[in-house]
């Protein structure tokens, strides 16, 4: 099974995203975006270079970024699928090949805002 860990400030950012979700479009929405959530974080654990992750070297050494649409067709169909999933992972490989998530930000942030953030 894939391994990842979540920063402090990665689950920060889930659980806001979550109860942002949540209070705006309702539980079912907060419930799709979770699982959406899930299998990105999945899917860049198992395959950290896969199609849609970009190396990020304006944020640090090492940093990889991964938009949560390239996941979207992954999720269940039973689960439901996010039209527009708006966020993104900042993460790196750690040298277990442990996947670290350092941030989930939102598309329209600019990611050099975060720059200390997955080495923290």
């Amino acid at each position: 099974m894939p391994r990842y860990l979540l920063s402090p400030a990665a689950e920060q950012d889930i659980a806001s995203i979550l109860a942002w979700t949540h209070e705006n479009f309702g539980q079912p929405a907060r419930l799709r975006y979770e699982a959406l959530l899930v299998r990105a974080i999945l899917d860049v654990a198992e395959t950290p270079d896969r199609a849609g992750s970009h190396n990020r070297p304006e944020i640090g050494v090492g940093i990889r970024s991964y938009h949560l649409l390239h996941s979207r067709r992954r999720v269940s169909a039973a689960a439901g699928r996010v039209k527009l999933p708006r966020h993104f992972l900042l993460f790196r490989v750690r040298a277990d090949r442990t996947i670290e998530i350092g941030r989930v930000i939102h598309d329209s942030m600019d990611p050099r805002d975060f720059r200390s953030s997955p080495a923290e």
